[in-house]
């Protein structure tokens, strides 16, 4: 059940001849993978495994 929109955008592109899928959170994170369901793991395990872009450590 979702309770309304939030505003997030969660992108994945296939990356034409591989079997890479490059996924761009909604906070600018991004992360590649050949596995559908790690990239979704990846960008609903929010905030573990991001770190957004501009935010150097």
């Amino acid at each position: 059940m979702s309770t309304g929109p939030t505003g997030e955008v969660y992108r994945i592109d296939w990356l034409p001849g591989t079997d890479v899928l490059h996924g761009t959170c909604h906070c600018g994170a991004e992360h590649t993978s050949q596995d559908p369901v790690e990239m979704w793991e990846w960008m609903l395990g929010h905030p573990e495994g991001h770190l957004p872009r501009g935010n150097g450590s």
